[in-house]
């Protein structure tokens, strides 16, 4: 049954905590060394790339989604994300549009259908993560042809359509501070036309749009990367944050000093009194496990963590951003 767009709003609310799963081509590539989670001098200095990923370096021979569900569920999170494709461009299921996915890997499994099936199981709600920039089928700020608009919305389509019900998709690189296709290139009324008719009750999520709701149906706030929430805000919206020092897993990850568990809880309070949903960080590693380190943090988070209750009455401030 379609639901308006508030009531999902709502529904997303309640859900509060969630685990942002970022695993993909960077873990392979940038785990050691100054590159930190992508080429971002490609897209906003006009570098060459000098770090084309090769699907056969895709190898995590002990992936393992359920380790991850379980992780989560021991933290109290309600709500996950996983990052389909990042900027690099690599798609962690058999994509029938590009050679550029897991098929041309030694281990050829599809992350996504396990990823949705491990959270679904332990009644997390598992949505998606999808980047529009893509360097390497050549889709960014200076160049969008109308086969990399086929692109996004043929690989936005297998995913509303291959994996069942998905209750929200994020989506990066996309008249973003740092990089992707402008509005006037791509507007938020045609990706959101595209997955509304696939999935209606899918929210769509831009990371990048802190100012309204116009081109987003949750605010979302990258706060790792300085957006911070406004004290004035009423929601609804969605901030993202790390325990570790990045994104993606680095080789010092297992045996580096992680943000407190009192940290998170403390976020987790400050930003749902604002109507916002908090999301901690996951980062498997290149064998596909998350560090035991992280699975430590992750049980103390859950242990100190009191349960939010249903939200009995929400402001409905954000109406008026309309």
């Amino acid at each position: 049954m379609k639901k308006n767009l508030v009531s999902l709003q709502k529904d997303f609310l309640d859900l509060w905590f969630g685990m942002f799963i970022h695993f993909n081509s960077a873990t392979f590539q940038f785990n050691t060394g100054d590159i930190m989670d992508w080429e971002y001098d490609c897209e906003n200095g006009g570098a060459e790339r000098k770090y084309p990923f090769n699907p056969i370096d895709w190898n995590p021979t002990e992936l393992d989604c359920r380790q991850w569900a379980q992780a989560a569920k021991s933290a109290g999170v309600r709500f996950a994300a996983l990052t389909t494709k990042h900027h690099e461009g690599f798609c962690l299921w058999p994509s029938e549009y590009t050679e550029h996915c897991i098929k041309n890997s030694p281990i050829k499994t599809d992350v996504v259908a396990e990823y949705l099936s491990a959270f679904r199981d332990e009644g997390i709600s598992a949505g998606l993560y999808f980047s529009v920039l893509d360097l390497t089928n050549g889709i960014n700020r200076t160049q969008f042809t109308s086969e990399g608009r086929d692109l996004v919305k043929q690989q936005l389509t297998e995913l509303l359509t291959n994996y069942g019900e998905i209750p929200f998709i994020i989506i990066d690189g996309w008249n973003a501070p740092w990089g992707g296709p402008s509005w006037e290139e791509l507007p938020f009324e045609e990706l959101d036309e595209l997955i509304k008719g696939i999935q209606p009750n899918c929210l769509l999520m831009n990371i990048g749009e802190t100012e309204d709701i116009s081109k987003t149906d949750i605010v979302f706030f990258e706060n790792a990367a300085g957006q911070e929430v406004p004290v004035d805000f009423y929601g609804p919206g969605v901030s993202c944050n790390i325990l570790t020092k990045t994104w993606f897993w680095r080789s010092s990850d297992p045996t580096s000093e992680l943000k407190s568990a009192q940290w998170a809880i403390d976020t987790v309070n400050f930003m749902n009194n604002q109507n916002v949903a908090f999301i901690i960080n996951a980062s498997p590693n290149t064998s596909g496990l998350i560090d035991k380190n992280l699975l430590d943090k992750y049980e103390e988070i859950g242990k100190d963590l009191k349960i939010r209750q249903p939200l009995e009455k929400i402001s409905e401030g954000w109406l008026k951003r309309k």
